[in-house]
């Protein structure tokens, strides 16, 4: 845990959403106490062996179903905590003391479940962990769109909020 102590979570530009009513209530700047949604495309990506027997059966039945394109995952209130911290001003000892704050025994010990939780963004591709505070060089915000590949449009139902707050940096 002390190699990350200093170290800059960062989301990575992909798209994300706020959703529900106020789950947390929390005054830190950047972070509304909403439940996330984070929003991927499902890619066709060349496997070989089993992989791609899998990959040809998973594509005949998303044709056959018409399956949706993209996947949609909800996080629970702990991660979607987690997730609106790292934006990359706030370094990790500083996320563990606002996580310890709001939920207390609930994430004990705090350190080392976030570091995991972190680890777990990281390895999807979701967020990467930088030395120094972020400088804003790509968007970070709700509602990033892959201008070779968008998204479909979501149905308006769904309460989905992609309006970035003061900070964020969006399309």
């Amino acid at each position: 845990m002390e190699e990350l102590a200093e170290m800059y979570p960062t989301r990575c530009p992909i798209w994300w959403a706020r959703r529900g009513l106020v789950e947390i209530k929390t005054a830190e700047r950047g972070v509304t106490g909403r439940l996330v949604v984070i929003r991927i495309w499902k890619e066709n990506n060349q496997r070989k062996g089993l992989g791609k027997l899998f990959n040809f059966l998973e594509m005949f039945l998303f044709k056959l179903t018409k399956g949706p394109r993209d996947l949609r995952r909800p996080l629970d209130d702990m991660n979607s905590l987690l997730w609106e911290l790292c934006d990359g001003s706030r370094n990790f000892s500083q996320i563990c003391k606002i996580m310890d704050e709001v939920f207390a025994e609930h994430i004990s010990p705090v350190e080392e479940r976030t570091a995991i939780a972190l680890r777990q963004f990281e390895s999807l591709g979701f967020l990467i962990i930088l030395k120094q505070k972020f400088d804003k060089s790509w968007p970070n915000g709700p509602g990033i769109q892959d201008p070779n590949n968008p998204f479909p449009e979501l149905n308006s139902e769904l309460g989905l909020d992609i309006q970035p707050l003061d900070g964020e940096v969006s399309n």
